[in-house]
């Protein structure tokens, strides 16, 4: 059921619909035969005759059969010349496009995530975070976005990262609002691959949400502890050391705006961040097991202020990388 939130604000709950198919591209008519009247006047020509004229209509012909092709319509030679399609010019030095931010909001569909004192759930929470960021994010002209849903509907893990690689995304940031057994615990948190989790605290969160396609059912298998250990050492350093950096500058932008957990920047196997070339994070906004974090996350300015810190590290990354922003 979707939460009220203050100003008439909804957190999302609608179903899947069913997606429009479309086949690109057309085939083209084959030009239309000339009418026997213009071929049956040269039977009674002579064989020399004829040739000499069929050689002397030569340059004709390529017209005729333009004017004819498609509808039938006839156009003249000058008109051919005008509609004669060009191949573009080269451009060179062009710029190249932004750089796309892919967007994951955790959980949906069968899968509600964490559920909160007052029954708000995760996957509301952070599909509602990630639209505020990707409108922010969009808002700068300086990227591109694209989420891993924008519904309520259930992505298994594998595919949230095989949607990243489809798309050739520049950075992959996963957002959440976990739950934890400690009431007590709140505050916003990163984290980073890694083949072991770095507390007990982060492994318990990792197996949460490691755990996230048993919702799928026996179709879907979750990714035992062992080859998650596996995917996390071929991830290579370069794109380590890009999520470390993204981490590094989500952490400094939340500093000055909301509660951390200490040693904000923690690591853990977790599956969803497995991408071998693509930096990737996970932000934990806060926690569902906490009253007040719970009660910050429903509210619509809350997550705008989250999403505002989380676009300003964004930008301190690609403004220090060498991608760069536009």
């Amino acid at each position: 059921m979707a939460q009220n939130l203050d100003n008439g604000d909804k957190l999302p709950n609608d179903p899947i619909l069913p997606g429009n198919s479309f086949r690109q591209g057309c085939a083209a008519k084959a030009a239309d035969p000339l009418p026997a009247s213009a071929t049956s006047g040269l039977m009674g020509v002579s064989l020399h005759r004829r040739t000499a004229l069929i050689a002397s209509l030569a340059p004709l012909l390529s017209e005729v059969a333009f004017a004819r092709t498609g509808t039938g319509a006839h156009t003249s030679a000058s008109s051919h010349l005008h509609n004669t399609v060009h191949a573009p010019a080269i451009i060179r030095g062009a710029a190249p496009p932004p750089p796309l931010v892919m967007l994951d909001p955790g959980h949906g569909g069968k899968d509600p995530g964490a559920i909160g004192y007052s029954g708000t759930y995760e996957k509301h929470v952070s599909e509602a975070a990630a639209a505020e960021l990707e409108r922010q994010l969009l808002a700068t002209g300086r990227y591109r976005v694209a989420l891993t849903r924008s519904s309520d509907r259930f992505i298994p893990l594998e595919g949230r990262v095989e949607m990243a690689q489809a798309h050739k995304a520049s950075l992959f940031i996963s957002m959440h609002a976990d739950a934890l057994h400690d009431p007590t615990v709140r505050g916003a948190s990163v984290y980073t691959l890694a083949g072991a989790a770095s507390d007990s605290q982060t492994a318990m969160i990792a197996q949460s949400e490691n755990s996230a396609d048993l919702f799928g059912g026996p179709h879907v298998h979750a990714t035992s502890p062992e080859v998650q250990q596996i995917l996390a050492s071929l991830v290579s350093e370069e794109t380590r050391r890009g999520s470390t950096h993204i981490a590094n500058q989500v952490v400094s932008s939340f500093q000055s705006r909301l509660s951390l957990l200490s040693h904000p920047h923690r690591h853990a196997a977790f599956v969803v961040l497995k991408a071998a070339d693509i930096p990737s994070v996970l932000v934990e906004m806060g926690f569902m097991s906490n009253r007040s974090d719970e009660a910050a996350l429903r509210q619509a300015g809350h997550r705008a202020m989250v999403a505002g810190a989380m676009r300003d590290a964004v930008d301190r990354y690609f403004a220090t990388t060498r991608l760069g922003v536009g």
